[in-house]
């Protein structure tokens, strides 16, 4: 049964999943999650509603669509549905940072790029909006949100990406912890989600510290820059706990690879000598400046270090992290399944995943259902989960 579930409720249209070849893995699980909560639900509308045609379609054996994006021989592709999507609610998923497939061109065998994986979101986009009676793109790690605010003569490419699909007919975009979500200002008039996984996070460090205590004086949030106070504040506060914050101090009178380089990460904050601290971020890329943040805390004599990320990108391997878990500088990493990463990761002693499957397949319940996703709380999740353990 899904979290958010009311029998006053029928969806708008048929669900359908229409799973872009990045997220795969991902679609199968929210399939599966959908599929046993439509399980339940048939029961209980049956019960309330006589008319079939009401609940026509409503719990088949799987939502997903037969689809493909094949390739010609010069890289060019075209998107291709291989059943009806006449009247239908779609929800096209796609991870725009998966590398792992390829395709050939002349010959060449390229990785997919977030640039090829956006264009295959639009070819699919391309081949179904006509019919369908509703398209909404779910999106966890948000194309170009890296790029989302003009210094120079830059481009606003997460702008122009989220005006280019509304303008496409989308009628709702879903992401999860949108690097800034004020570029939700770039299309007002139209749907935009940003869910947190923050719940997922405590849930997994739990996992690992069953004998964790949380207050004052045990535990401390930790603010890896000042672009993710708000998330640190949002957890510190349903904690109870203190919170800390690295700011990081630039050479503005150099630039390497079109930034300026970071000189130090500077501390404020109370002493974390013997806590347990949590840095969070929405995610880990290189992995550089949050490894530097963990042997900073270590130094300061931290017991515990925990790294949350909604998304572990880790574009530089693992060689570093492994170096770093060695010497004793981190102690948990805390990524969640939102985006594609090598299976390697899996032997880490390091690292834990957060699955946030069965959470995102209650968003798409309930927008099928067009009832309100307001009942999503990561803060009663999280009282919840405190009353347990005090308990």
């Amino acid at each position: 049964m899904s979290d958010n579930f009311t029998i006053e409720a029928i969806p708008v249209a048929p669900l359908r999943i229409a799973a872009h070849i990045s997220a795969e893995k991902l679609a199968r699980e929210v399939d599966s999650r959908i599929v046993e909560f439509r399980k339940h639900d048939l029961e209980v509308l049956k019960k309330k509603y006589t008319d079939s045609v009401l609940l026509r379609d409503f719990a088949p054996d799987s939502f997903l669509l037969d689809l493909d994006c094949p390739r010609f021989g010069t890289g060019e592709a075209k998107g291709v549905i291989n059943e009806s999507v006449r009247g239908v609610d779609e929800y096209i998923i796609c991870d725009i940072t998966n590398y792992s497939n390829t395709y050939k061109v002349s010959g060449y065998v390229n990785h997919m790029s977030p640039d090829d994986n956006y264009q295959d979101l639009k070819r699919i986009i391309g081949a179904s909006i006509a019919k369908a009676h509703r398209v909404n793109v779910i999106m966890p790690f948000l194309y170009e949100s890296r790029q989302h605010k003009r210094d120079k003569r830059e481009s606003l490419d997460c702008a122009m990406a989220l005006e280019e699909l509304v303008n496409m007919g989308v009628e709702n975009i879903i992401t999860f912890d949108a690097h800034d979500p004020r570029v939700q200002n770039a299309i007002p008039l139209n749907g935009f989600d940003s869910f947190m996984p923050t719940y997922a996070f405590l849930k997994a460090i739990v996992s690992r510290f069953p004998d964790l205590k949380i207050n004052k004086d045990t535990v401390m949030v930790i603010s890896p820059d000042e672009g993710a106070m708000g998330r640190s504040i949002f957890l510190a506060n349903n904690l109870g706990v203190d919170m800390g914050m690295f700011y990081k101090r630039r050479d503005y009178s150099r630039v390497v690879n079109g930034r300026n380089p970071i000189v130090a990460h500077e501390f404020l904050g109370s002493s974390v000598e013997g806590k347990t601290v949590i840095i969070v971020d929405d995610m880990i890329s290189s992995g550089e400046s949050m490894l530097d943040t963990a042997r900073n805390l270590k130094e300061r004599k931290a017991k515990n270090v925990i790294v949350c990320c909604t998304f572990g990108l880790f574009t530089n391997g693992f060689e570093k992290f492994d170096e770093f878990y060695n010497n004793g500088y981190i102690d948990l990493i805390v990524t969640t399944n939102l985006n594609y990463k090598p299976e390697e990761i899996y032997t880490k002693e390091w690292y834990v995943e957060a699955n946030i499957s069965k959470y995102l397949a209650s968003v798409i319940n309930s927008f099928n259902y067009n009832i309100s996703t307001y009942g999503f709380s990561n803060s009663k999740k999280i009282q919840e989960l405190l009353s347990k353990l005090r308990q």
